[in-house]
């Protein structure tokens, strides 16, 4: 059962959107930079904690826990909440979560909400479901709020922005933002004012706030967001309404197992040592704060990925976008390439997952969108080893093919010319002799299925020998 919008509705397949992205020379340089300053800060603040390792391996552990008793902590959180005056509601999939926000926007006597910065929100495209109704969603992320005027896709889990340089973001909100002065400089504090301007009256005046989380304590039904800015801060305690759109998997057990994840995440994330705005709340308090909290837990499609033994560590992320800042593929094609609410190497095995469409060609490309080269899995805080998902996915897909698909009449070709010494050895010498045809050294133009390679890299010519006769005339 598809379960869009997990993949952004309308971009082509991975590969030719890749190829795109590499044609854009301004994209690649602005992702290169901002992925670059935030490995290296990482790298530094990460290097400081003597114990890393044990952290990142005590992380995994919670996490395998909580996915190991799913339903019985997602029990004890919704007891928690009720108990403490707020109320949980169940959403099976994408559709039923936006019906629930909606309704109690609805509810609320408003037209518009005030949201902090979301990946669940985003994945099951509530701001979408909610104009359609009738309700506009305001983001006051500062990221967020320029991909939203910009009328733009996010293109990171963490800094949505990325692929924005200054100059590309003061003529957005020169052209967009409401009262931006016309001569508004290309300076981050004169931009960040601007924005903190216009989002003053929005915050003071709304009545419903929208937010995910980050964490949430089962036993005590304790809700959490970490945060740079203040503005999830200003929609947590000002409106009357909040409403928390939760991923299942985001539980731990007990307040003491946020001692390791509020270690992991800041650094892992912004490189920091601790994360400057760190808001918790437990249902309701008479006379402080929200006076109403709606808690929706969102399934679409996690279940079905527990119940994949490889696959299911996806559910352990922890959204901190360590994995997108090392990926070789992600700095050359940015995050929009992935079509996918989750870019970089998380959305490759986290978004095949949620969509289970096997007609969906963007997200089934996905796992392909990697060289496998491990970086992802030594930055990853919770230790998710996502080349092997990677692997496991591609076979997956590759088992669902029909027996006369292209690739398989390929593969089944070469194995008999792998499988056998002389086939090969023939082939070796095909090649060779296929190298005076094309002088300079490379292939820069071959047909289809080849031109998907040459379209965006060289294709390197065989050798004018191969080893077997080399080692044949120099070794006997």
């Amino acid at each position: 059962m598809a379960r869009n919008p997990v993949t952004w509705l309308g971009v082509p397949a991975f590969p030719k959107a890749a190829h795109e992205a590499l044609a854009d020379s301004q994209l690649r340089r602005n992702l290169r930079h901002a992925t670059h300053t935030i490995r290296d800060k990482r790298a530094r603040t990460v290097a400081e904690v003597p114990d890393w390792e044990e952290l990142r391996r005590a992380g995994e552990a919670i996490k395998n826990d909580v996915l190991a008793h799913l339903d019985t902590y997602l029990e004890r959180l919704e007891a928690a909440v009720t108990a403490r005056g707020g109320v949980v509601h169940w959403a099976r999939d994408a559709a039923e979560a936006n019906e629930i926000v909606l309704r109690l926007a609805r509810e609320a006597g408003t037209h518009e909400v005030v949201k902090v910065k979301s990946m669940a929100t985003a994945e099951i495209g509530l701001n979408e479901a909610l104009e359609a109704g009738g309700v506009t969603a305001i983001e006051t992320d500062l990221a967020e709020v320029i991909v939203q005027l910009g009328h733009d896709r996010p293109s990171h889990i963490l800094v949505p922005a990325i692929h924005r340089n200054r100059a590309e973001i003061r003529d957005i909100f020169r052209r967009e933002m409401p009262g931006a002065p016309a001569d508004l400089p290309a300076e981050p504090r004169a931009l960040a004012e601007a924005a903190r301007k216009h989002l003053r009256q929005k915050f003071l005046t709304a009545k419903v706030a929208v937010s995910g989380a980050n964490f949430a304590v089962a036993d005590t039904g304790s809700i959490m967001v970490v945060e740079s800015e203040g503005n999830g801060r200003m929609c947590l305690t000002l409106p009357r309404t909040l409403i928390t759109v939760m991923g299942l998997e985001k539980l731990v057990p007990t307040w003491r197992d946020l001692e390791v994840f509020l270690q992991l995440l800041p650094r892992s994330s912004t490189a920091e040592r601790m994360n400057p705005y760190t808001s918790v709340w437990t249902g309701v308090t008479p006379g402080d704060g929200p006076q109403e909290f709606h808690l929706v837990l969102l399934d679409n499609g996690r279940t079905e990925a527990l119940a994949d033994p490889v696959g299911r560590q996806a559910l352990r992320c922890i959204r901190c976008s360590a994995c997108l800042n090392v990926c070789p593929v992600y700095e050359r094609t940015g995050g929009q390439a992935y079509g996918s609410v989750y870019p970089g190497p998380i959305g490759a095995i986290l978004t095949p997952q949620l969509v289970a469409d096997p007609h969906d060609k963007q997200a089934a490309s996905l796992p392909y969108a990697s060289s496998l080269c491990g970086a992802c899995f030594e930055a990853c805080p919770v230790r998710i080893d996502i080349p092997e998902v990677l692997t496991h996915l591609r076979a997956k897909t590759v088992a669902a093919k029909p027996k006369a698909s292209p690739e398989r009449i390929a593969m089944k070709a070469l194995a008999q010319v792998f499988g056998d010494p002389r086939k090969y050895e023939a082939a070796q010498k095909a090649g060779s002799l296929a190298r005076s045809l094309m002088p300079g050294g490379k292939v820069t133009k071959l047909p289809w299925p080849g031109s998907l390679w040459t379209d965006s890299r060289d294709a390197p010519l065989p050798a004018r020998e191969s080893f077997r006769s080399w080692w044949r005339n120099n070794r006997g």
